[in-house]
């Protein structure tokens, strides 16, 4: 899998956070991680700005995982505002997240998550289901970046 790209997580649960590296390092995932531990952190990341000010914003996140309940701004709040911008809205977003709330599902898609995935609390299933998000999206999936890269 490309590792040049980095993958943002989105977690404020550290239990979380460190099963999700555990289950990349399983899965043989090389990408770099930047670990984001509230929604403040993650717009300060996507946008260059607060602890992340003067980043190079041509590095963009190969996928962004993303969960729900975080403190200061939520997780659909960051996902509206990564929509809204030109520079980030066509960036993959997925929800990674242990809600399995309707409503949060229905929010999440109609802001345009690219996919919906609850945690699985099984470590097994949750390192199956990394490998195979590493799969799809870091593989896989064509984005904007990559097609512009390739050569025709």
């Amino acid at each position: 899998m490309a590792s040049e790209r980095p993958i943002l997580l989105v977690e404020d649960n550290p239990d979380d956070e460190a099963l999700t590296l555990r289950a990349f390092g399983k899965n043989r995932i090389a990408n770099p991680v930047v670990v984001a531990r509230d929604g403040v952190e993650a717009i300060d990341y996507l946008f260059g700005t607060g602890e992340h000010e003067g980043r190079d914003l041509t590095v963009t996140p190969a996928v962004v995982l993303l969960d729900l309940k975080l403190p200061r701004i939520d997780g659909l709040e960051v996902l509206r505002r990564i929509r809204a911008d030109e520079r980030t809205a066509l960036l993959p977003v997925v929800v990674l997240t242990t809600s399995r709330e309707l409503q949060d599902i229905q929010e999440a898609y109609r802001l345009g998550a690219n996919s919906y995935i609850r945690k699985p609390v099984d470590f097994e299933r949750f390192i199956q289901a990394v490998g195979q998000l590493g799969v799809y999206w870091l593989s896989l999936n064509e984005t904007v970046e990559s097609a512009a890269n390739t050569p025709y």
